[in-house]
């Protein structure tokens, strides 16, 4: 007989106990109740969604077709606010009674809001500007609000703060991050490691870190000004997010007679303790006085529920998890397992610390097993600790194996010498057996695989081992993913067929892509940048720019440091200035008190260390145009002196780098696009490793290299053709640029794409005209060149009200006895 399981909670818990019930044919007629007024979705995914790597439809587990399929009726958006024992039925807030046979509660948890001074407003909740992250109503709130203002608070130093704080990064240009303990992590990291990781937050992410800081009050009679902490030291900000901790929601349960210590007390099945059809599970589940805050241990208690609920085993037991995690803290690697500090004197200790590279390793080990390791900077050792954790496997004599490979290759922990139980995804509980039983049904790319298992669907860090696990178990024979060839991660298209479609639904802004030409219109904040690049190329002053489509240095116009200042660089065509514009130059610096001034490696000046709302009033003073020091797009012309002053010139090397710049400054791009002439072979300009160079030789003539590179790659760039004069040089130019836009992947530099399709092929289009398009790239670059604006202008009009956004300084002020 079909027997009615109601299911009170839709998070991840309640929804992967209905997965591992139906997986086991349980014969139930299911209902669940949700508060939120959605289908089932991963909350770790929203840092990512914060950040904006991921769109909403990409942090669902479970959609609303999914119930309809399963015969599951869902309640989203429905309380429950009672639960009847004895009667076995529960009630909702819209006034519903619902029976039940078995009844299971996953009610999870909530942001924790601690007892700070004016944090809420009697009217509306929290204060506003103030902000939870813990939904995705929440992270939605943040991203909207955000857009307006510039500078954020987070307080709360673990996890869930960092990940808050790294995600509004994509929003605020400042971020300052708060922790009441002395150390951040302090659950998961020892005091060296958190002050490690404090370290790399700090210089590699810009983000401004304070500890022992105990907040008291938010500032701001109708919306946020800043926040008190309790030294007196006032923090300007209009954004802040609370993410202090969890707490259970218990609440239902209490009320409801149920046993209720710290969470609902449960046994080894997972029944709530005293009653026979009634079990909880997840993070509001108290097991042996124990609380779990990840996701590994809900997934396995989803398991021993619902072997006992439908029968399969009954004497399936969860006798507790061993915790350890593995992924990227605000990007930075850190895994955490077990003990972060000895408990005895006969605890062995191995400790490893490089702090100029941000890497910090520590082992402890008891009687010969691995009783706890955390690891920072530095996650290559990390699935193998995490196995011998888990497996109390021996450890080898020479402890300092376990943290390096000693005498022999890169070590990686291979597929075949994993247990097919071995959690691979921590973040949605996927194993190796799961991941190779989807690769023997059929499914043989990685892509593949992990839509259909969610493995490296969370934080992402274990990717690698899923692609090595779906090759080993492919017999080496695993597809190419058919994603490989799209411009852009979110529309399912290769370049040529998304600028064909483009021009043919005349498709200007990147939302209107979205909508015509990806299934149900979903956006995707991975691939709205390069959309946007791509439009502008196509489009020119047709182009209809939305703003949430640009990176903070394309919405203001400057490239953003590491403190959360800017950089403004004025244009100096082909490396020449003059008395002027160097006075001009030097009275601005001294009147904003610019902390660096820097001669860059493309021959401009550099103003270091600008605040963003003093950009608008900067760039006014200079009355210079940008030099477009930061956006994926055409930077500059380096020039040496050429023939006028140096006796080996053969070519007026200064004169046709400033022509060449002046007509295609901010030229669009897939990457970023520098320049170079030299006037004699010796190269001064060093234009044989720009992304196009022009280099003087005797007789008049002049070489153009494409293809050449000189930072993190070095190449020397392919011959494309010796001309005769410097106008033709100025046409090739622009049509080889062209041809670049038109054909190249995203962020794909010349020095790939040259390689990639072949000189000699290039050498067809773009000099001989073999395929008969030279006509038409020689329009399209024109267009573009007419179309050029300078953005600096939007000193005088911003785009929207908070683009350059008044920044205050941190101020200290005597503390005051604050009146009740």
């Amino acid at each position: 007989m079909t027997k009615k399981l109601v299911v009170i909670g839709n998070g991840m818990a309640g929804a992967r106990t209905v997965e591992e019930i139906l997986a086991r044919n349980g014969d139930f007629s299911i209902t669940m109740f949700g508060d939120e007024p959605y289908g089932n979705y991963n909350r770790i995914m929203l840092s990512n969604l914060l950040a904006g790597v991921e769109d909403e439809a990409g942090i669902y587990l479970n959609d609303l077709s999914w119930y309809a399929d399963n015969d599951i009726t869902l309640n989203a958006g429905v309380k429950i606010e009672r639960i009847d024992r004895f009667a076995k039925k529960v009630y909702a807030t819209d006034g519903s009674a619902t029976p039940y046979d078995k009844l299971i509660i996953a009610t999870g948890s909530s942001s924790w809001t601690p007892p700070i001074k004016n944090i809420h407003n009697p009217k509306r909740g929290f204060h506003q500007g103030v902000f939870a992250f813990r939904t995705l109503d929440d992270t939605r709130g943040m991203i909207r609000y955000a857009r307006d203002h510039e500078r954020a608070v987070v307080i709360g130093g673990g996890l869930l703060g960092l990940e808050a704080a790294r995600g509004l990064q994509n929003h605020l240009s400042d971020v300052t991050l708060l922790h009441a303990m002395g150390h951040l992590m302090e659950r998961q990291l020892d005091e060296k490691a958190g002050h490690m990781l404090q370290a790399s937050v700090e210089n590699k992410l810009g983000i401004k870190v304070i500890t022992n800081a105990m907040t008291t009050e938010i500032l701001g009679k109708d919306r946020v000004t800043g926040v008190k902490l309790a030294d007196g030291t006032v923090i300007p900000c209009d954004v802040v997010v609370i993410a202090a901790g969890i707490r259970p929601n218990t609440q239902v349960a209490a009320d409801s007679g149920l046993t209720v210590e710290r969470g609902i007390v449960v046994d080894d099945q997972m029944r709530v303790q005293d009653e026979e059809d009634i079990y909880s599970v997840g993070e509001c589940a108290q097991h042996r006085g124990n609380l779990y805050g990840l996701v590994a241990p809900l997934w396995d208690q989803a398991k021993v529920l619902a072997d006992h609920i439908t029968g399969r085993d009954t004497e399936a037991a969860y006798t507790g998890s061993k915790l350890s995690t593995k992924l990227k803290v605000a990007g930075i690697d850190v895994a955490s397992m077990g003990l972060i500090a000895p408990e005895t004197d006969d605890d062995e200790v191995i400790i490893y610390s490089e702090p100029k590279k941000g890497v910090y390793k520590q082992l402890i080990i008891r009687d010969g097993a691995l009783a706890g390791a955390i690891l920072v900077g530095d996650n290559s050792k990390a699935a193998g600790l995490i196995q011998s954790f888990d497996r109390a496997q021996a450890l080898p004599e020479e402890r300092a194996e376990m943290l390096f490979d000693i005498g022999g290759p890169a070590g990686e922990v291979k597929p075949e010498d994993m247990p097919d139980d071995a959690q691979v995804c921590n973040c949605n509980g996927v194993s190796k057996g799961a991941i190779c039983g989807v690769v023997n049904a059929g499914c043989k790319t990685v892509s593949g695989v992990m839509d259909k298992t969610r493995a490296g669907k969370g934080c992402g860090t274990c990717k690698p081992l899923v692609q090595r696990i779906v090759e080993w178990a492919a017999g080496g024979e695993a597809e190419e993913d058919p994603a490989a060839s799209w411009y852009v991660p979110g529309v399912p298209m290769p370049k040529p067929e998304l600028m064909d479609a483009i021009r043919k639904y005349e498709l200007t802004s990147v939302s209107a892509v979205f909508e015509k030409l990806v299934p149900g219109g979903e956006h995707d904040a991975k691939s709205k940048m390069g959309l946007a690049s791509l439009l502008k190329m196509m489009w020119a002053d047709r182009y209809v720019d939305e703003r949430d489509a640009r990176f903070i240095n394309d919405r203001v116009h400057a490239n953003i440091q590491k403190d959360g200042t800017f950089s403004v660089v004025p244009q100096m065509k082909g490396g020449v200035t003059t008395p002027a514009e160097l006075k001009r130059i030097a009275e601005v610096a001294e009147k904003y008190k610019v902390p660096m001034v820097k001669l860059t490696g493309g021959q401009r000046i550099d103003l270091l260390g600008i605040p963003k709302e003093q950009l608008p009033a900067m760039w006014a003073d200079l009355d210079m145009p940008s030099g477009y020091a930061y956006g994926k797009s055409f930077r500059t012309v380096k020039t040496c002196v050429g023939s006028d002053f140096c006796r080996f010139g053969v070519g007026d090397s200064t004169a046709l780098g400033i022509a060449i710049e002046e007509r295609y400054q901010g030229l669009e791009g897939p990457g970023k696009m520098k320049l170079a002439v030299t006037g004699c072979p010796r190269n001064c300009a060093e234009a044989y490793v720009k992304d196009l160079g022009v280099v003087a030789i005797d007789g008049g003539k002049w070489e153009i290299y494409v293809g050449g590179a000189a930072g993190a790659h070095i190449r020397k760039g392919d011959l494309l053709v010796t001309v005769d004069s410097p106008e033709e040089v100025i046409r090739l130019t622009g049509r080889f640029l062209q041809y670049y836009r038109e054909n190249a992947n995203w962020l794909e530099r010349t020095y790939a794409f040259v390689p990639r399709i072949g000189i000699e092929r290039i050498r067809e289009i773009v000099i001989e005209d073999t395929d008969g398009i030279a006509e038409a790239l020689d329009a399209a670059v024109e267009e573009a060149v007419q179309a050029y604006k300078d953005p600096w202008k939007e000193r005088a009009v911003p785009a929207t009200p908070g683009q350059f956004r008044t920044s205050l300084p941190l101020t200290v002020l005597p503390q005051v006895p604050v009146r009740s």
